[in-house]
C-alpha cells in the first residue's frame, strides 16, 4: 500500500469514527429534556448544553480553523463562550457561571454541531495528513466529555428533591454476592510503564520508561459497598487517626459521613444512581469516594492504595474486565467470575497513591494543545482503569486520569494493595 493510499484509508476510517462518536454523544443526551441541559449544579460540573458546544468548539478551533481556509465560524462569540482553559487561544467565559446562561439554546447547540459536522466531513474527504492526529485527539476529547455528561447530570439530578432518574432502566446486571477478597502477589523488579506503540495515546501517557517496584500484592477485586459500610460503622468518619490531615479537614468542613450519593432513611442506606434511588447493594463496588476516603479506608483495612506503577504492572495479568458505558448500566456491577486481578478496566476509576506528574522525558505538545494535560501536573492524583461511564474504545492500560484529592462526583472507587 502506498503512503497516499494509507493516508486516504486512515482519513476514511476517522471519518466513520467521527460520525460514530458524535452520534453516541447525542444518544447519551436523548433521555434529557432541554431544561436538564442548562443547569450547573456546582462549579466543577458543567451543563450538558456546554459539553455539546465545547466538544464542537474543539473541532472548529483546532481542526477547521487551521485546515479549512474557506470555513466560517458559526458564531464569533462562541470562541469565548466555549473555550474551557486554552489561554493561548484566547479568553474564556468563567467556568462557575456556565449555568447562568439561558442562551444560546440547546436547539441552537444542535445546529452548531450540525454546522461543524458538515464542515469536518467535507474536510476529511481531502484532509492533509497533519490534520488527522488533531481529529483523533478531538474524538478522544469528546469521549471524555461523554463521561462528564453522565457524571455531571448525575450530580445535577441528585440535587433535585424529586430525585429523578436519567433513565429508568439504568441498572447493572442482576446482583450477585461479591467473592471473598483475595490477593495476587507480584515480585520485586524493574518494570516498563507508559505508552509505546501504534495507535492513539495522550501525551501524558509517555514516554515509556523503567521503574523499580518492590514486591507487593494487589487485591483481586474492588472494595464493595458492604465493606465500606463496615468502615463507616466502625467510626471511619469519626476517627482522625485514619485520615490524612487535609482529608480530615475536608471531612469536618464538608460534613462527610458517607460516599457521595448515599442517603440513609428509615429503610436503611440507599444510593442515588442514574436510574434513580436504589437500595444500597453490598456487592457492588463502592464509588463516588475521594482520594481522602479511599486512603482512610485502606488504612482501616490494614492496606494501602497502589502506586500507578504497581497498578500498570498488575494490569498485564488482569482477569475479566468490568462494565463500560456501552453496557448501558451507568453503574458499577459486582466483580465478575474469574481469576487474577478483576475489574482492572471498567466499573470505577481506581485511585492510586501517585501524584500526577510528568514521566521522565515528557515534553508537552507545542502550541495551545500543549495545555491539554501538562499544565495540570500540580495538586492532582492519578486514577486508572476507566469506569462504567467510560467508552471501552477510549481506555487503555496506560491511560492516566487525574483529579484533585477531594473530588467525589466521578465514578471513583478503591482497590487495595499491600
Amino acid at each position: 500500500m502506498t503512503a497516499v493510499a494509507a493516508q486516504v484509508g486512515r482519513a476514511a476510517g476517522l471519518r466513520e469514527r467521527y460520525a460514530a462518536v458524535r452520534r453516541f454523544t447525542e444518544h447519551l443526551v436523548e433521555p434529557l429534556a432541554p431544561e436538564d441541559c442548562v443547569v450547573q449544579s456546582m462549579p466543577d460540573a458543567s451543563p450538558t448544553r456546554w459539553h455539546l458546544a465545547h466538544t464542537t468548539w474543539f473541532f472548529e478551533t483546532f481542526l477547521l480553523g487551521r485546515y479549512a481556509p474557506d470555513y466560517r465560524p458559526f458564531h464569533p462569540a462562541y470562541a469565548v463562550l466555549f473555550n474551557s482553559y486554552y489561554n493561548q487561544v484566547g479568553e474564556q467565559f468563567p467556568r462557575p457561571r456556565r449555568g447562568l446562561l439561558s442562551r444560546p439554546t440547546v436547539a441552537e447547540m444542535r445546529r452548531y454541531r450540525d454546522h461543524v459536522d458538515a464542515a469536518v466531513d467535507a474536510l476529511l474527504r481531502n484532509a492533509p495528513e497533519e490534520a488527522l492526529p488533531i481529529l483523533e485527539l478531538g474524538l478522544h476529547h469528546e469521549q471524555q466529555h461523554q463521561e462528564l455528561i453522565l457524571t455531571d447530570i448525575k450530580h445535577m439530578l441528585s440535587c433535585n428533591p424529586l430525585l429523578p432518574a436519567y433513565r429508568e432502566d439504568a441498572a447493572p446486571a442482576a446482583s450477585r454476592p461479591a467473592p471473598p477478597l483475595g490477593w495476587v502477589e507480584f515480585p520485586e523488579g524493574i518494570r516498563w510503564i507508559g505508552w509505546e506503540g501504534r495507535g492513539f495515546a495522550f501525551d501524558n501517557e509517555g514516554p515509556r520508561h523503567r521503574v523499580f517496584c518492590h514486591s507487593w500484592a494487589m487485591a483481586d477485586r474492588l472494595v464493595t459497598n458492604g465493606e465500606y459500610l463496615a468502615f463507616m460503622e466502625d467510626g471511619g468518619y469519626r476517627r482522625p487517626e485514619l485520615w490524612l490531615s487535609l482529608g480530615w479537614s475536608a471531612v469536618k468542613a464538608e460534613g462527610w459521613q458517607a460516599p457521595l450519593h448515599w442517603v440513609r432513611d428509615e429503610g436503611g442506606w440507599r444510593e442515588f444512581t442514574l436510574g434513580g434511588p436504589r437500595p444500597l447493594d453490598p456487592a457492588q463496588p463502592v464509588c463516588h469516594v475521594s482520594l481522602f476516603e479511599a486512603d482512610a479506608y485502606a488504612r482501616w483495612a490494614g492496606a494501602r492504595l497502589p502506586s500507578e506503577a504497581e497498578w500498570e504492572s498488575a494490569v498485564a495479568s488482569a482477569g475479566p474486565e468490568g462494565g463500560f458505558v456501552e453496557n448501558g448500566w451507568f453503574h458499577p456491577a459486582p466483580a465478575p467470575e474469574g481469576t487474577g486481578v478483576r475489574q482492572m478496566l471498567g466499573d470505577v476509576w481506581e485511585w492510586t497513591s501517585s501524584s500526577y506528574a510528568a514521566y521522565p522525558g515528557y515534553v508537552p505538545a507545542s502550541g495551545a494543545l500543549g495545555e491539554y494535560n501538562g499544565k495540570f501536573m500540580c495538586g492532582q492524583y492519578v486514577l486508572r482503569g476507566g469506569s462504567c461511564a467510560t467508552s471501552r474504545s477510549h481506555i487503555r492500560a496506560t491511560y492516566r486520569n487525574f483529579f484533585p484529592p477531594d473530588a467525589r462526583w466521578q465514578f471513583s472507587g478503591i482497590r487495595l494493595a499491600r
